[in-house]
């Protein structure tokens, strides 16, 4: 009230002033705004919708990326929108396109913790070595992303991109990226048919067809080999960076139907060893913190799974104070998660008395509808692999089951008896969906990603065959030198007599090929590294020849 501003600027701060006495006795004041009073109690629909918007509004500002939201955005679907840039083109489809300013200082912020990457544009875009290159791309569209996307562009190449998941594409990025020419299409919230009809928007523009493909999961790879096989014949190379695209990949090569050569990036050590393991280290916390504020100490968690992606969860959850259980089918891995202090178990075991599952496997059906039953009251169900498949989501939605949004991403699952169980993301992939990742990790990814693509355009024919291959070790050690001065880390060189001692040249590779820095190699091998070990194995035992094939053959 205005009698208020005039007091307040009076008041030398201290004890409160005399004359707010008054004003300060809150029952005697009625807030009346546009002449309209607040009912004391609202209505039973009142109450929903003002639990509604206070609920969307305390996530809105910092969930998902902390994706910017115009009050002034409707409900209708970017597809009934006729948008244009500031050039006159619409060739794009996304929210908002008025929220490309916004988008631009969110990707400024990107690269300050992304200079690797700024630095790996900034020595090869005189070259151009990209030029010539149609790229499709289908990845989380985040500020992390849009640098990488512009550093394809700045490389020469020409873009066209979508989203891998429905939840975690930030409006805002993908309006600037859409400002700058990027046909874009894609948007936080789509739904099945939506991701699908963006996916075939990029893929097929009239006089453009895609030489390069950039994948995250293989749903795009997997759209282009079913609805358009002669361009799929056509493609120079596949880029991919997760395990389920790998997984993917691999059954296309071992079915003999795989036409064109792809990078297996995720099994590369620079994401492995970094983005699976330390991003997800930080970012599960995140996402958990933000969506349920639950509290970490004392709470039984199982982690699905103790890959990389496992490992970073469980150390995070372990140094919060939480008792964390295990399930693997691994040997190897299960093994290591004794020897780091975590018990493994059979999740039917422990079902009834954990108050956390955090599934980070690949697979199908981790969690099932009779699993689901079993679960306490008030259990968090989350998901940190790619896939939405490995909680079994499909048969929560049947009609004895009350669905019910608390907050953006958060849903209740309510049975009969009143039990609720926690569901994050609808089982879909929890960071990105609900939370942030470190950018300074992606950029590791990122520049992995950009050396992959120009690593297969620029390949002289009969290089790379019709099969899935690793990232190069040279290049590996390449992207890892460029994040180095980033903590102001110096190298040790060899000397000329250590070197030879060794049998290395001074510059790298530093490591063979089949060495996975301390990490058990659990990917498909083709028949070149099949022979390649077989040889190492053989000269440590000289004899059982046979079984030794039959025994890496197996693995």
């Amino acid at each position: 009230p205005p009698q208020w501003i005039s007091l307040l600027r009076q008041i030398k701060w201290g004890r409160p002033h005399s004359k707010l006495y008054p004003l300060l006795h809150l029952q005697q004041i009625q807030f009346v705004e546009d002449k309209q009073e607040f009912s004391r109690f609202p209505t039973k629909a009142g109450r929903r919708s003002l639990s509604r918007s206070i609920s969307q509004s305390s996530t809105d500002s910092y969930s998902s990326a902390a994706s910017y939201t115009d009050s002034s955005d409707d409900e209708t679907s970017p597809r009934d929108k006729t948008q244009l840039n500031s050039k006159g083109t619409s060739d794009f489809c996304v929210k908002n396109i008025k929220q490309a300013e916004f988008g631009r200082r969110e990707i400024e912020i990107a690269e300050q913790d992304m200079s690797a990457l700024i630095s790996l544009r900034k020595r090869a875009q005189g070259e151009k070595p990209l030029a010539g290159a149609k790229i499709v791309g289908c990845t989380h569209i985040t500020a992390q992303t849009a640098v990488l996307i512009e550093t394809l562009v700045a490389l020469g190449a020409q873009c066209r991109w979508t989203a891998c998941n429905i939840y975690s594409t930030q409006n805002e990025v993908a309006a600037a990226l859409s400002e700058i020419g990027v046909a874009v299409f894609a948007w936080k919230g789509e739904s099945e048919d939506d991701f699908w009809w963006c996916i075939d928007k990029c893929v097929n523009m009239e006089g453009w067809q895609p030489n390069m493909i950039l994948d995250d999961g293989g749903d795009l790879t997997h759209w282009v080999y079913k609805k358009y096989p002669n361009v799929f014949k056509k493609i120079r190379g596949i880029v991919e960076e997760s395990v389920t695209g790998v997984h993917r990949l691999y059954q296309l090569s071992k079915a003999g139907k795989l036409c064109v050569p792809a990078m297996n990036v995720n099994d590369s050590v620079t994401k492995q060893k970094f983005d699976n393991l330390y991003c997800c280290r930080e970012s599960i916390l995140d996402g958990l913190k933000r969506t349920t504020d639950v509290m970490f100490g004392g709470k039984q968690v199982v982690v699905c799974g103790y890959g990389e992606v496992g490992k970073g969860c469980t150390a995070a959850l372990k140094a919060m104070g939480s008792i964390v259980y295990v399930t693997e089918i691994d040997p190897i891995c299960a093994l290591q998660a004794c020897m780091d202090g975590f018990r493994v178990v059979k999740l039917n075991e422990v079902i009834r008395q954990v108050d956390v599952i955090i599934t980070c496997t690949g697979n199908k059906n981790v969690v099932t509808r009779d699993q689901l039953d079993r679960m306490k009251n008030g259990s968090i169900v989350c998901n940190m692999g790619h896939s939405n498949t490995e909680i079994d989501v499909a048969s929560l939605r049947t009609p004895e089951l009350t669905w019910e949004r608390v907050r953006s991403q958060v849903d209740h699952v309510i049975w009969p008896d009143g039990k609720r169980v926690i569901l994050l993301a609808e089982g879909r992939l929890l960071n990105l969906s609900c939370s942030t990742v470190p950018t300074f990790v992606l950029s590791i990814t990122a520049t992995t990603q950009a050396l992959a693509l120009i690593e297969l355009y620029n390949a002289p024919e009969g290089r790379y065959k019709q099969d899935v291959y690793l990232l190069p070790k040279k290049m590996d050690e390449y992207v890892a030198s460029l994040h180095l001065p980033t903590f102001d880390a110096h190298l040790t060189e060899l000397s000329d007599e250590q070197a030879k001692y060794l049998g290395l040249n001074k510059n790298g590779p530093f490591k063979p090929n089949y060495y996975r820095y301390n990490h058990p190699s659990k990917i498909p091998l083709n028949d070149t590294q099949i022979s390649d070990l077989c040889t190492i194995y053989l000269q440590w035992i000289p004899t059982s020849t046979t079984y030794m094939f039959s025994l890496v053959q197996s693995s």
